[in-house]
């Protein structure tokens, strides 16, 4: 909401309490009406309050009418439409305010307190380190980034995680994977396991390290497995660090699941829900009693043969983020975790967390189409292409936006050859050429001189543009409180083509009229700022050349 919509509300709030005692919030909505005939802003309240007051909803409209008109400053008029919906049409001035606000604030326009200050931890991508990052990681990558952007942006107190799948078989069956490449680089053959990694990157790890140690690994047996194990996962997540920060993805933490188990996290877990009661012992297994908290069946955390399940250290990890202070858990998951998450919001419960106290995304699948054929594979090496790959193609821009455009929980058909676009079409493109065009005229227009009003920008076009960059700061707190990073495409969007559309309009350099000139540099201003800073919130360039 801007400030020009809440200050209405309380308006709106202060005039409904004083004529009928009624005081709700949640009954007063100032939205901009799709007709500018029917004023910049209006509101439903009349409607709203005709059961409560038993009043028909015109006759209270004309006293909140006759009420606001002599309280607030800066309407132009009010009109009663319809049924009892009240229309406001506000002093032109007061719309262009926020052309000094915007300038004034300049990068931290767009900033809000709608978190205030609720510390979220917000876990996304964790795959294993096995393998490169695909598409599907790099949905879940841009989301999750855009997601922290935006609660940063809006008050929260957030950190970004990155959980590291580093233990269990998989990590084992990566050990020796690599040994086998590493064994075959000097002439000898070691099979792979069945469930071993086949790839590229696990061949070239091996001879890496061939060429590093020599045969030395191949004459001493006793932890060869473990050595290559750690070996090849730190050259894996060394190059997921790398493709995240190419994809302009930053973490603040990386917990490492081997870690838990090292610290002795996990074993401290499985003593806890011991104590409290949560667990029994049946078949040789240990069980959680989850059903006590709505799952459908009780979970097994250590099975018979004494291994643990993955929800054990899952609990652990879990426990861990609260111990750090963070009273508010995001998890961005693949849908194939769906089912997952039941037992998951059953075990903090358990351990006396609330059952809102954990929230989790679930990532749809991605599907590439071009030419209206599904692509899935990189034409390069024959495998599932990577993030780097698919940046490499279309670039960062597009593949960052084109996932998150889209919310996370609908399936996505990504279009290759929209994104290579360079025309309107393509919705970075149309974006970055709004920003591009702005900063052309700027350079040409030379000196803009910021004044303390703008009262000439009053045409139908200068009017919508001033509206909506008022309404950004709403809009990135309500992108945030959904975390729907989609919300802030929508808003790039719709602020490109209002901008389009007044240069369509309107000659912005005119020699006859130097002080109209001077205030509509002062909108475009306006607009390059907002519009920069809205890419920015969804890691989006802001070129100012194309």
């Amino acid at each position: 909401m801007s400030k020009i919509d809440q200050k209405l509300k309380t308006n709106i709030k202060d005039a409904v309490l004083k004529l009928y005692q009624v005081e709700d919030d949640s009954l007063i909505m100032v939205e901009i009406p799709k007709d500018n005939t029917n004023g910049d802003y209006s509101t439903n309240i009349a409607m709203r309050l005709a059961k409560v007051c038993k009043k028909a909803p015109a006759m209270i409209a004309n006293e909140i009418k006759a009420e606001l008109e002599q309280t607030v400053e800066d309407l132009d008029k009010i009109e009663i439409a319809g049924p009892g919906f009240i229309n406001f049409w506000m002093k032109k001035e007061s719309l262009a305010a926020v052309i000094n606000t915007v300038i004034n604030e300049g990068s931290d326009y767009g900033k809000n307190n709608t978190g205030d200050g609720l510390r979220i931890l917000v876990e996304y991508v964790s795959a294993n380190p096995t393998g490169n990052l695909h598409l599907g990681h790099a949905r879940g990558a841009a989301w999750g980034d855009c997601i922290c952007r935006l609660l940063m942006k809006s008050g929260y107190d957030c950190l970004r995680e990155y959980y590291i799948n580093d233990a269990g078989a998989q990590m084992i069956n990566l050990g020796k994977s690599v040994y086998a490449r590493y064994a075959e680089y000097f002439g000898v053959h070691v099979d792979i396991p069945e469930d071993g990694y086949m790839g590229q990157d696990v061949k070239e790890i091996g001879i890496e390290l061939a060429k590093e140690l020599g045969d030395i690994w191949l004459h001493k047996e006793e932890g060869r497995i473990e050595f290559f194990k750690e070996a090849g996962r730190n050259k894996e997540l060394e190059k997921i660090k790398e493709d995240l920060d190419y994809y302009r993805c930053d973490f603040d933490s990386w917990v490492s699941e081997q870690g838990l188990y090292d610290d002795g996290r996990v074993d401290e877990i499985i003593e806890r829900m011991n104590k409290m009661g949560l667990t029994y012992e049946e078949d040789g297994a240990l069980w959680f009693k989850s059903t006590k908290w709505g799952d459908d069946k009780d979970r097994v955390l250590r099975k018979a043969d004494g291994t643990l399940t993955y929800l054990t250290p899952d609990i652990a990890n879990h426990m861990y983020k609260f111990e750090r202070g963070y009273t508010k858990l995001v998890n961005l998951w693949g849908a194939d975790h769906h089912g997952y998450i039941p037992r998951m919001v059953a075990a903090i419960q358990a351990c006396g967390y609330g059952p809102k106290d954990l929230e989790v995304d679930i990532i749809q699948m991605v599907r590439l189409v071009e030419n209206g054929a599904e692509v899935k594979m990189s034409k390069r090496t024959g495998n599932a292409i990577t993030i780097r790959e698919l940046c490499d193609d279309i670039g960062i821009d597009a593949a960052r936006y084109f996932f998150v455009s889209r919310a996370v929980d609908t399936h996505l058909d990504f279009d290759l050859g929209l994104a290579r676009k360079k025309t309107n079409e393509n919705p970075v493109y149309y974006a970055q050429y709004a920003h591009a065009r702005i900063c052309s005229i700027l350079r040409q227009a030379g000196e803009f001189k910021s004044l303390e009003k703008y009262d000439l920008l009053t045409s139908e076009k200068e009017v919508d543009l001033l509206k909506y960059i008022n309404e950004f700061v709403g809009v990135v707190g309500d992108a945030a409180a959904t975390r729907s990073p989609n919300k802030i495409c929508n808003y790039i969007q719709k602020l490109a083509s209002y901008f389009h559309s007044f240069y369509g309009a309107h000659k912005i350099m005119d020699a006859s009229n130097p002080e109209l000139t001077n205030q509509r540099l002062g909108l475009l201003v306006a607009t390059k700022i907002t519009l920069a800073n809205a890419l920015d919130l969804v890691g989006i360039s802001a070129p100012e050349k194309m």
